[in-house]
């Protein structure tokens, strides 16, 4: 089996983290990342792309919420387009993917 390299192990765990609003906050994939020579802006990407993810994430289940406690408002209530696509960019044009 290939195995990731530390950099990519990093990153992964960073983002996975900020999506999923992990309580350590990634302090230490970040202290790892620039200790390998990972540039900030490489960093601050995959930071607004596991954003992006959390935030999409919380628009949908909060639509699903607000369909479930008023059923009669699902047909109006529709998701916006970034929330309807499985992939979409960041406010700054990123793809997700």
């Amino acid at each position: 089996m290939t195995e990731l390299h530390p950099s990519i192990v990093a990153l992964v765990s960073l983002a996975s983290g900020i999506a999923s609003n992990h309580p350590a906050m990634g302090r230490c994939q970040l202290k790892k990342l620039r200790s390998m020579g990972i540039t900030e802006k490489q960093i601050d990407m995959a930071i607004e792309i596991a954003r992006h993810i959390r935030d999409e994430a919380a628009q949908k289940t909060d639509l699903a919420f607000d369909n479930a406690l008023d059923p009669k408002a699902s047909n109006t209530k529709q998701p916006n387009s970034t929330a309807q696509s499985c992939c979409s960019s960041t406010d700054n044009g990123t793809p997700c993917c």
